[in-house]
């Protein structure tokens, strides 16, 4: 991205299956017509608070259009686990996981500028497993970042049409998998032979990668979470890595 470009957010306002939903689209003003590749962002169990609309922008900084997706439908968000696990717990095991977050890539794909041969998908928590999700629903995605995401082993049809590279960015103390379901999420993609990196960050917990994790972790009274910033760090290098060798990036 120019430095001389600014950045220009908006909501986008889309539906699905009846649900209204609003995204947050994030791009830099200077593309002079060449197409970009895009990010579509999924949000925390939460819902679409500030944080993931902030790592939309991150990505616009570096020259990408991103469109940080809504899941729940109304702009709802919370603070209380109770509340977002039930909301989250709507999607875990369902088709309506990978569908829902499909009607948020149509948007981004939608959007004048994007090269569609050239996006890819990231998320956070719940966010991480909803683009896993999307990948093994086939989605025509380069390449996924999971960012702490509960892990979701594919079945042998789901790896089969699977078309995205994998980047799976992990706590090394993250107990919110236990060692056994890590090991059977990697025997299922090496079972269905596709393209991945499992990354495991050393002394870092669930939400590594949000500054805010230990204030929702006092607030909510949820215990094993805390920003890690060497994880945030080498995690967010590690996907620029990735992006570069899955499409040309932008400098």
């Amino acid at each position: 991205m120019n430095a001389a470009e600014k950045i220009v957010t908006r909501n986008v306002a889309y539906e699905h299956g009846g649900v209204k939903l609003n995204g947050y689209l994030a791009y830099g003003d200077g593309g002079g017509g060449a197409l970009r590749p895009g990010v579509l962002v999924a949000p925390e169990w939460w819902g679409l608070l500030d944080y993931p609309k902030q790592r939309a922008e991150h990505l616009a900084r570096l020259g990408y259009v991103a469109f940080a997706i809504e899941m729940y439908g109304g702009e709802k968000t919370t603070r209380d686990p109770k509340q977002a696990r039930a909301w989250a717990s709507e999607f875990y095991g369902k088709p309506l996981m990978a569908e829902r977050a499909r009607a948020g890539l149509d948007q981004l794909l939608a959007v004048k500028g994007v090269a569609p041969e050239k996006v890819a998908a990231i998320g956070y928590c719940f966010g991480g497993s909803v683009v896993q999700s999307l990948a093994f629903s086939g989605a025509p995605l380069a390449g996924v970042v999971s960012f702490h995401g509960g892990l979701i082993p594919p079945s042998a049809e789901a790896a089969a049409r699977t078309k995205a590279k994998l980047l799976i960015c992990h706590g090394g103390l993250d107990y919110f998998e236990t060692p056994e379901e890590v090991a059977a999420f990697k025997r299922a993609l090496d079972e269905g032979k596709l393209d991945y990196q499992l990354n495991i960050y050393s002394g870092a917990v669930h939400a590594f990668t949000n500054p805010d994790a230990d204030k929702l972790a006092r607030e909510a009274g949820i215990e094993g979470i805390a920003y890690n910033e060497t994880a945030d760090r080498r995690s967010w290098m590690a996907m620029k890595v990735f992006f570069e060798e899955i499409f040309s990036a932008p400098k």
